[in-house]
């Protein structure tokens, strides 16, 4: 990840106060062993627990629990004075305000696409600002990997909203939760690649492995402009003028965002938002 100052402060800020720009966005690229995260997910797989926090792999021992990945990532954990939780794990807990939420994700006059029952349903990628597209792709990637990367169910944009906010949250035991999860699921497609390959290297696994696996693309300033940009956000400015876009006033636009770039590390199916998905995102937290 290369994000600067100069570039995108507000997305910076949040990824240095939590230290997410020490190892989790900047795990070794070009040297991910498939081989050796196949025997790690194979080896933390066991029917009589319901969430694995560790496996053997080539006879070392690699911890996946929440204290295990703080050590090694070097993340923060805010607490507020007083708080016992993180400001994420209570705002999980509360009912959403889905006017509160669209209000800080979309681009102006968008919100939440209604079910059949009239209730909040998802968040079209089109409406979201430059921030909240941004915040999104990061999440894909890094936070609680889907398949599903282009609209926000609610249980994401709750995430999203978070990440927006600044609000502090337990990174470590969210990634925990969900390397747990992808162990019990039935998906052929792997998680969180050079992390686990970065695990098991600091654990002195060796790899004997002659290919090696590249994650795919950076994002920096280049992608987000490519894949992110909304002509229709006007909260976010970048280093130039902003070229003004002709539109007849009578006229509905055509353009639309270009769709988001799919990273190159396997990734599990899933046909879509589902409750376990939800318990995933509050057991961090």
């Amino acid at each position: 990840m290369q994000i600067y100052h100069t570039e995108f402060d507000e997305f910076k800020v949040k990824l240095e106060r939590h230290n997410l720009h020490k190892r989790l966005t900047n795990l070794q690229d070009g040297n991910i062993d498939m081989v050796v995260v196949k025997e790690f997910y194979a080896n933390l797989y066991t029917p009589e627990e319901q969430a694995p926090k560790q496996a053997k792999v080539r006879g070392h021992l690699i911890k996946i629990d929440a204290d295990s990945l703080h050590e090694f990532l070097q993340t923060l954990v805010v607490l507020e004075e007083g708080e016992s939780l993180p400001t994420y794990s209570r705002f999980c807990r509360l009912r959403s305000n889905p006017q509160e939420i669209e209000a800080r994700l979309c681009i102006s006059r968008k919100g939440f696409v209604l079910n059949a029952e009239g209730q909040p349903w998802k968040l079209l990628r089109k409406d979201l600002t430059i921030l909240a597209q941004t915040w999104s792709v990061f999440s894909y990637s890094n936070l609680a990997p889907t398949s599903h990367t282009s609209d926000l169910n609610m249980d994401r944009a709750r995430l999203v909203y978070g990440l927006v906010t600044h609000m502090d949250m337990n990174i470590d035991a969210l990634i925990s939760s969900q390397i747990s999860s992808i162990a019990q699921s039935n998906s052929f497609r792997l998680r969180f690649p050079a992390l686990i390959t970065a695990l098991c290297r600091a654990r002195g696994v060796t790899s004997d492995t002659l290919t090696y696996e590249s994650l795919s693309p950076t994002i920096n300033l280049a992608y987000i402009k490519k894949n992110c940009w909304n002509m229709d956000d006007l909260t976010v400015n970048f280093r130039g003028a902003r070229k003004a876009r002709a539109r007849p006033t009578d006229v509905p636009s055509s353009s639309t965002p270009p769709a988001p770039s799919t990273f190159a590390t396997p990734t599990p199916t899933s046909p879509g938002p589902s409750a376990q998905d939800s318990q995933r995102f509050e057991s961090m937290l």
